[in-house]
């Protein structure tokens, strides 16, 4: 409870929880709903924000509100599959060959390497040109998840190197621990703060390649994320053609959405750096 009350101190955090809960409970509100997230012409269609479709209707005939609330919430689950994904495989990877070394270390540096050097959208887009139209949510998930664990996985090697020239390193290899148990017993606790300030950048990224594929039509698009909401609302020329609300609506979330994830994420970063912490200590 001290750590979420000095949490809250730093408006940052205060605003981007705020963001993020508004758009978890619009979210919620999408297993309530009274219209098919699919089905086309379901409401009279281009109709502008009025009573009971409080954010209007698009062209397809569907209520622009009702739509939203199952692109945020699959937007969310895109998001968090890739982040959890992505930070298991950057965690096996980071912390056996930070503590490994040698040959081990080589081969899985080599393949970190590999994934950095390529330019990430253009094989995105390379793949999802390929199985263009079957990427389910899950499936996208996975892929984003692939290309957004080797920054991550350096980072905590690094940190594994600094840990393993400590001296309960030795204490505990002299103890009978086996590696394992060494790792990720006695080294999470030390990686766990950092893994959970890369949990919302990846998130952002996440996203971001979402709504990208989305707009380039490779994703599936009958599926409402952020992405489908905008590429139906641009290839149906919404804001040519006057239709503010459509196009406007998923800018606004996907604003506030990502603005949430980096006002939150900044706030941890700070929050758990060493030299902040010991201010706050010198402090009390």
């Amino acid at each position: 409870m001290g750590t979420l009350r000095e949490l809250f101190q730093d408006y940052r955090f205060t605003l981007g929880f705020t963001f993020l809960s508004a758009l978890v409970i619009l979210a919620f509100l999408s297993f309530f709903s009274p219209y098919d997230p699919v089905k086309w012409l379901q409401v009279p269609r281009d109709m502008p924000p009025s009573w009971p479709h409080i954010l209007g209707t698009n062209s397809k005939g569907q209520d622009v509100f009702w739509e939203a609330t199952f692109a945020i919430r699959n937007s969310l689950i895109i998001a968090f599959i890739a982040a959890l994904l992505s930070r298991i495989i950057a965690t096996v990877v980071g912390l056996l060959a930070g503590y490994k070394g040698g040959i081990a270390d080589q081969i899985l540096m080599f393949l970190t390497d590999g994934i950095l050097i390529l330019p990430l959208i253009m094989m995105l887009v390379l793949v999802a040109s390929v199985m263009k139209g079957q990427l389910s949510l899950v499936g996208l998930g996975i892929l984003l998840a692939f290309f957004g664990w080797p920054w991550d996985a350096r980072t905590i090697r690094s940190q594994v190197l600094s840990l393993r020239e400590q001296t309960f390193t030795q204490t505990a290899i002299l103890s009978g621990k086996n590696v394992l148990s060494l790792v990720f017993g006695e080294y999470m606790p030390h990686i766990t703060p950092l893994l959970l300030s890369t949990v919302l950048s990846n998130m952002t990224w996440s996203i971001s390649s979402e709504i990208t594929l989305a707009i380039l039509g490779l994703s599936k698009l009958e599926t409402p994320t952020l992405g489908t909401m905008l590429y139906w609302a641009l290839r149906r020329q919404a804001l040519l053609l006057g239709y503010w609300w459509w196009i406007m609506t998923p800018i606004i979330l996907t604003l506030v959405l990502l603005v949430g994830l980096y006002f939150i994420s900044v706030s941890l970063c700070e929050y758990m750096d060493p030299r902040s912490r010991l201010q706050r200590a010198t402090m009390e």
